[in-house]
């Protein structure tokens, strides 16, 4: 699919912007699936600042969305119509460390990149975020956990620019966090974050890091095209166990595959579509709750149009 070209009347529109118009950007790229169609247009920002100036002169009737690092998304063949916003290392990746065992990072900054570097400053109660793919804004958005931690337990205060172009901060207790999902307004776009630690030795940490890798990688299909969890734990069950239960370990549609590794992990082996890969997420859906009663909750992000 081809969008209208909006560049020439957005460029109009925020004369002073600073960061990147692309109109009909492929998306799949930016994704681990490596599957979907492209975005209308594609804004880079430069920086916070050139986030909220653009987003105060885009007209209301044109949608927003952000995508992240790409990890635990599906954008859809038909891509995504509107304005696609992609945060950039160059103006959303700094990593500073504070007084108190805090670290402020960006939202670009991929979450294992947050674990080294607090590893490194020696603050304790981040390792966890080696075992999380993605970056620092999806984690925010959806309180990201592993291996026994979760957002909600080390942030102090996240940042972010809402659909008006106002930049907003919002306390831990604001954000709502619960289980895989925060309250956050839908139309903020978090750009920052500062996390709270405690002392800790960085030869400790970086081991208990080592750990936590070497769990992922027996375990998961980490080297393969895919988007981490695909479904949220239900309440007092295992998602994985439920999709084995189902018969659903190694069920593909397309090209698309229940991973044989870990069957809460859907697999691109190589020319799937984004239908392929989200029609088997409906049929494992589909197969568990015939099989238990309980219907599984998508923990990936969808995207777009068919």
């Amino acid at each position: 699919m081809t969008f209208p070209d909006l560049t020439a009347q957005l460029a109009a529109l925020a004369p002073d912007l600073r960061g990147r118009l692309s109109a009909n950007e492929p998306l799949a790229p930016f994704t681990w699936f490596r599957v979907g169609g492209p975005a209308q247009i594609l804004f880079s920002p430069a920086d916070e600042a050139d986030l909220a100036y653009f987003l105060a002169r885009l007209p209301s009737e044109i949608p927003v969305m952000v995508i992240g690092l790409g990890s635990n998304l599906i954008v859809r063949d038909g891509g995504a119509p509107g304005v696609v916003v992609r945060l950039t290392a160059k103006g959303f990746g700094a990593i500073t460390v504070e007084p108190g065992e805090r670290i402020r990072v960006g939202a670009a900054v991929p979450d294992v990149k947050l674990a080294r570097a607090a590893a490194d400053a020696g603050i304790d109660g981040l390792a966890f975020y080696r075992g999380i793919p993605g970056g620092v804004g999806g984690a925010l958005r959806m309180n990201a956990g592993a291996h026994g931690g979760e957002t909600k337990d080390a942030l102090i205060e996240a940042r972010g620019v809402d659909r008006s172009g106002t930049a907003r901060v919002f306390s831990n207790a604001d954000l709502g966090f619960s289980y895989r999902h925060s309250e956050a307004p839908e139309d903020v776009i978090f750009t920052q974050a500062l996390y709270q630690g405690r002392k800790g030795d960085p030869a400790t940490i970086l081991a208990e890091m080592e750990r936590i890798t070497a769990a992922r990688e027996a375990s998961q299909p980490i080297r393969e095209k895919t988007g981490g969890s695909t479904f949220a734990n239900p309440p007092g069950h295992k998602a994985w166990e439920l999709i084995d239960a189902a018969g659903c370990r190694g069920l593909t549609i397309g090209d698309a595959q229940v991973s044989e590794m870990h069957c809460n992990f859907l697999v691109n082996r190589g020319h799937a579509t984004a239908a392929d890969v989200e029609a088997l997420g409906e049929e494992v859906r589909r197969r568990v709750e015939a099989k238990s009663g309980i219907l599984l909750r998508w923990e990936i992000k969808r995207i777009g149009v068919p």
